[in-house]
């Protein structure tokens, strides 16, 4: 997105990647459906990015859901969106769009390397590549090095130490999206591979609404992603597997069907919790309360004991980063005039459902275009023929 916004500014842009290929994080985002964007009020919208909805507001008025769409299908790849406004591509890939948009880049002019890691910038920006060591000496950089999750996709947030050498600040990285590390009994073997549908979970202040899967390693989905920032902090996770049931009905329902019956036979008799749900419940809540209230609020505050969040490099994205308060309004460095930040890299952090892309196409659209309005205003301009390099 920066690279566009350089050379539509008619400045020539050179691209450089670590990894052997270009967007290989982008091409595992669409893996399994490439969730673009989220059709969905402003308000709505931008309160997805919590303590960081401020900063971002104005990137992602400038290119927000609707933007997405039209940038999508310039590029050929009509879109549709789905019952829950996730929109997607209608070939559920990312290859085809990827494809196009470097096409339309390369005949703009620009230039790519790749195999090249940055490795120093007290001299320039110095590169390890496959011939050795190059130092490059551009007028205007945007940085745009991801997070430090899927290290095997290029983000390992090895950046970091970098920023460290030269004196910036940076917030920890933490996991963001990330699944839950359960110890299971043997008890819940038979229902690992099984999805809890249309739950709640909570955590402190935040609560979601939608699907995880008991999987072998814990809890992952992304109906429990969205409370990774109150889980990071210790908050304790309980999750409604009832919520379009009032506790007191329920109530009321246990205490008139209980008779004799054990309480896994008035659980199976009396809800609709799918057989993994009940597992759950056995898993969790035991020893479960013969009272009709008190079992009826374990059904509808259920606590999951877990091992904590997995490990960083697992999670879809990650908190931390480059905090908004060392960069100007257009995600220029204070400290390092002339460079820009954008993407993952920045101190923000969103639920999975297309945020997390789109405020990565809104912060790099803006900071190539201020990048290349900061190029136009500050760098001499150069000798005729010789463009400004970025």
């Amino acid at each position: 997105m920066a690279a566009e916004a350089l050379l539509s500014a008619g400045l020539s842009c050179l691209l450089v990647e670590a990894k052997p290929s270009i967007g290989r994080k982008f091409l595992m985002a669409g893996k399994s459906g490439l969730n673009l964007t989220k059709i969905e009020p402003a308000p709505a919208f931008h309160a997805a990015y919590s303590t960081a909805e401020r900063p971002l507001a104005p990137m992602l008025q400038a290119f927000g859901p609707d933007a997405v769409r039209s940038w999508a299908e310039g590029l050929g790849q009509p879109c549709f969106t789905g019952s829950s406004g996730r929109l997607f591509p209608n070939a559920m890939k990312a290859s085809p769009l990827l494809r196009a948009w470097l096409a339309r880049l390369d005949a703009a002019g620009l230039e790519r390397r790749t195999r090249w890691r940055w490795i120093g910038w007290e001299a320039g920006f110095q590169f390890e590549t496959p011939n050795g060591v190059s130092t490059l000496h551009p007028e205007v950089t945007v940085l745009a090095l991801g997070g430090a999750s899927w290290a095997r996709l290029g983000a390992d947030g090895a950046w970091a130490d970098l920023f460290a050498q030269k004196g910036l600040l940076l917030a920890p990285f933490q996991p963001s999206n990330a699944g839950l590390r359960v110890d299971w009994s043997a008890h819940m073997a038979p229902h690992l591979g099984s999805p809890l549908k249309n739950v709640v979970f909570t955590a402190g202040a935040l609560h979601s609404r939608g699907e995880a899967m008991l999987s072998a390693r814990g809890l992952e989905g992304g109906g429990l992603y969205p409370v990774t920032p109150a889980l990071r902090t210790g908050a304790p996770l309980l999750v409604d597997l009832m919520p379009d049931t009032d506790a007191t009905a329920l109530a009321q329902r246990f205490a008139r069907m209980r008779g004799k019956q054990s309480l896994s036979n008035l659980l199976r008799k009396a809800t609709p919790l799918t057989p993994a749900a009940r597992a759950l419940v056995m898993e969790m809540g035991r020893p479960l309360p013969a009272d009709p209230a008190t079992l009826a609020a374990r059904i509808k505050a259920l606590p999951i004991r877990h091992q904590g969040l997995r490990p960083m490099d697992e999670a879809i994205s990650t908190a931390g980063g480059v905090p908004f308060d060392t960069l100007d309004t257009g995600l220029m460095l204070r400290d390092a005039p002339g460079v820009f930040c954008a993407g993952e890299m920045l101190d923000w952090e969103a639920p999975t459902g297309g945020y997390l892309l789109t405020a990565c196409f809104a912060t790099g659209l803006w900071a190539g275009r201020h990048a290349a309005a900061w190029a136009k205003q500050v760098i001499e301009t150069p000798a005729q023929g010789s463009p400004t390099r970025v």
